[in-house]
């Protein structure tokens, strides 16, 4: 094993953090008497607002949870029997199961609106000693479920209980009906009792399935769960609905099998009752589905799973005439959600967004810097999906912003990894653009450009990287990516005495070979913020796990294979009404657009249902289905038209900035990454040696004390799973003068 010690100044080792948090506060001005009233009605506002939306959550579960009972049962049917027969029709079924929801998304959006910076405005009085939060505190860290919290396990539990409590109430019910069905066989009956349970349990939990993929939902951002962390939701749900599903669909089979008429009824199709044919459709389309996603599929053919995935809208159009109008309003909510995200995510999708420059380092990584509008809003900790269509028209990559949202008003930055093919082709076509234009003088060309489709930004609605005073950034290769973004957020706060908390950093960095170490360099600090030693103690350890000692050309400086600034007379950015974008904007495209939906509904009873007398179950579920999508084209479609009319204007001055940043990015490209004489932080290179977690948190607990400290982990699954069990383990044995560690989890992992 060999060490090198970075250089480091002997004042940053006697500048305690304690006298730098005082230095800090005294650069902060009291807040004006008006700024004091001003706050205190914010929170009281905030306060109401998640109180109401808590009690409205818990009083909704509450009610799904007795649903199997008989007398909440039998509330719910003469409900929705009473409803349907009036003008409001289906309108009051899904007030009924989906209202909560749609009241929950529009309380969420005044939350979110009045809420702004107010988040972070500086505490006066910091926490005396370390909490636990359920959230952050792994529990289960190995297992098919992955890396678990406390907040998820109860929420596992919680569903576990609900099924067993179900399927027993259901299962009493069902074997108190036999003697009035003796003339069929008591081994019928209950199958197809039974059955029919199944899939009223496997309708309660869709109910739920489609809420975590709505990438830009209002409720995720409510709860600040972010899409990549909600999509493991949507996988445990998956697999516990399409199980349901198929013992629902076997039972039936097998009853059918008893009766001796499986092709009669698996062809059936009844007008007033549950049409067979449909059913059948739709479970062969779910089972299709739940096999190309099962994990050993997945990641032996990837694009089989995204493919097949599609097959979802199969699965709900059939489903709907599976079951009819009554029971398909019981999903109606969050569906509804999830196609209003869809229908805007396709929105965005279809505007080109430049690529202002493109750059590849030798060390097998590019990076991609793209034009974005000013008033995007994004944290650190953010992901975007890319897609060139010089390379594919249908394949999208998530990949990590690698720049902070203060690092420039009209670009953000990704760093990318060449490891698939994809990644590839983008590395192969930015070379062939650079070797084809050698003959070229200037790096600028009038016909030179490169454009890309993107989605997101989505994230957490708050960055929670700046709550913690103590932060442990853990990076394998790529990974590092986000935590660039996390330090220039830092600096640039900072520097400009914004709300920031972190005042002690360590970045714990694993790479296999010493060619990635010139990423980290990127970032230059000491430009950023010349003085940052006098407020933040830095330190970074960079761990080379496939070399035994530091190559020869070390120290030499890293250069580019291939580098390309591309011009953009007319500049296109992205939209801002996806991910964590305009609040407002997004707000009214969710309220007009639910509020239409169910006027539509109305209007379509009393001018075509009622007059006609339509009553054929599977063409009404159709007609729901139908009026849903027109309603988010129609009166979202209306939202975003007038969005794209007022809601986005250019500023006066964009085109004069547009051609300061490109003249800037511009000098960057005949620059190279060059590391300051006069560091001051720790930095240490350690080779032929992966870090060893537990001596590393345990010297931080004995350096840090009792306090919070945040524990940010991008990188492969083992690496994961390795600092979440040295986190529990940490937590579980601690003693009253030692630091709380909480686990938080940056990977992306479809």
């Amino acid at each position: 094993m060999h060490k090198e010690m970075g250089t480091n100044d002997p004042l940053l080792l006697s500048y305690s953090s304690s006298d730098k948090q005082k230095q800090y506060e005294g650069d902060n001005d009291s807040f004006s008497y008006t700024d004091k009233k001003t706050h205190i009605v914010v929170k009281l506002i905030k306060w109401f607002l998640k109180f109401a939306m808590c009690f409205i959550f818990n009083a909704w579960i509450g009610f799904l949870f007795l649903l199997p009972s008989k007398s909440v049962s039998e509330f719910s049917e003469n409900y929705a029997e009473y409803t349907s027969g009036s003008i409001i029709w289906v309108t009051g079924s899904i007030f009924l199961y989906g209202g909560p929801i749609f009241i929950i998304a529009f309380l969420g959006i005044l939350y979110l609106k009045i809420s702004g910076e107010q988040q972070f405005r500086k505490q006066k009085t910091k926490p005396k000693h370390a909490t636990f939060r359920l959230w952050t505190f792994p529990v289960i860290v190995d297992g098919p479920f992955g890396i678990v919290t406390a907040a998820e396990l109860i929420g596992i539990l919680l569903v576990a209980v609900y099924v067993i409590w179900a399927v027993s109430v259901y299962a009493i019910q069902n074997y108190n009906l036999i003697p009035y069905f003796e003339s069929q066989g008591k081994r019928n009956v209950m199958l197809k009792h039974t059955g029919l349970r199944f899939g009223s349990i496997g309708l309660i939990c869709l109910m739920f399935m489609f809420l975590p993929v709505a990438r830009g939902s209002i409720l995720l951002r409510v709860v600040n769960i972010p899409f990549e962390h909600a999509t493991r939701y949507h996988i445990w749900l998956g697999h516990l609905t399409m199980t349901l599903f198929t013992l629902h669909g076997l039972c039936y089979f097998y009853s059918w099998i008893l009766e001796d008429r499986v092709v009669h009824q698996l062809f059936n199709w009844k007008n007033y009752s549950i049409a067979n044919l449909p059913g059948v459709i739709a479970l062969s389309a779910g089972l299709l589905m739940w096999v190309t996603s099962l994990p050993p599929v997945r990641r032996l053919n990837f694009e089989l799973f995204f493919y097949t995935h599609q097959l979802y809208v199969v699965f709900v159009v059939f489903m709907a005439m599976h079951i009819g109008d009554k029971f398909f309003s019981v999903i109606v909510a969050g569906l509804f959600l999830f196609m209003l995200d869809r229908f805007l995510r396709f929105f965005q999708s279809q505007k080109t967004v430049d690529v202002l420059s493109a750059k590849c380092l030798s060390s097998g990584t590019l990076e991609l810097i793209i034009s974005k509008p000013e008033d995007l809003r994004y944290n650190a900790l953010s992901w975007v999906f890319i897609q060139v269509q010089e390379l594919s028209w249908l394949q999208w990559h998530p990949f990590s912003v690698s720049s902070s949202p203060l690092d420039g008003k009209h670009h953000l930055s990704v760093l990318i990894k060449v490891l698939g093919n994809w990644t590839k082709k983008l590395k192969g076509h930015i070379v062939s653009v650079s070797e084809e234009r050698t003959d070229l003088v200037g790096l600028i060309q009038p016909k030179l450009n490169l454009k890309a489709s993107v989605e997101g930004p989505y994230g957490y609605e708050s960055p929670y990287h700046l709550l913690y005073e103590k932060l442990i950034l853990v990076a394998g290769g790529i990974g590092i990516s986000p935590f660039l973004a996390i330090l220039s957020d830092i600096l640039h706060r900072t520097k400009d005495s914004k709300p920031c908390m972190p005042r002690n950093i360590l970045i714990i960095w694993a790479v296999k070979t010493s060619e990635e170490l010139p990423l980290l360099d990127s970032l230059d600090l000491n430009l950023l913020f010349p003085d940052f030693y006098t407020k933040l103690n830095l330190e970074i350890q960079m761990y080379v796990t496939q070399e035994s000692e530091p190559p020869l050309e070390e120290g030499e400086v890293q250069k580019y294979i291939s580098s390309q600034v591309f011009s953009s007379p007319n500049r296109y950015d992205m939209s801002t009404l996806v991910g964590t974008g305009s609040i407002m904007w997004a707000g009214i495209y969710v309220v007009v657009s639910t509020s239409g939906f169910l006027a539509s509904l109305t209007m379509l009873n009393v001018f075509y249902i009622s007059p006609y007398d339509i009553s054929y179950q599977w063409y009404k579920g159709l007609l729901v289905l139908i009026c849903m999508a027109a309603s988010v084209i129609i009166f979202g479609g209306l939202v975003i038209g007038l969005w794209h009319i007022w809601g986005r204007k250019p500023s006066p001055n964009e085109n004069s900035e547009d051609e300061k940043s490109n003249v800037g990015i511009q000098h960057n490209e005949t620059t190279t990454y060059n590391i300051s004489s006069d560091e001051t932080f720790i930095k240490t290179k350690i080779y032929g040696q992966r870090p060893v977690m537990k001596e590393i948190l345990g010297t931080m607990a004995e350096r840090w004390g009792n306090v919070d400290i945040g524990v940010i982990v991008c990188g492969p699954p083992a690496l994961r799973t390795s600092v979440a069990k040295e986190c529990r383990s940490k937590n579980i044995g601690r003693r009253s003068n030692n630091p709380i560690f909480h686990f938080n989890s940056h990977s992306f992992d479809l």
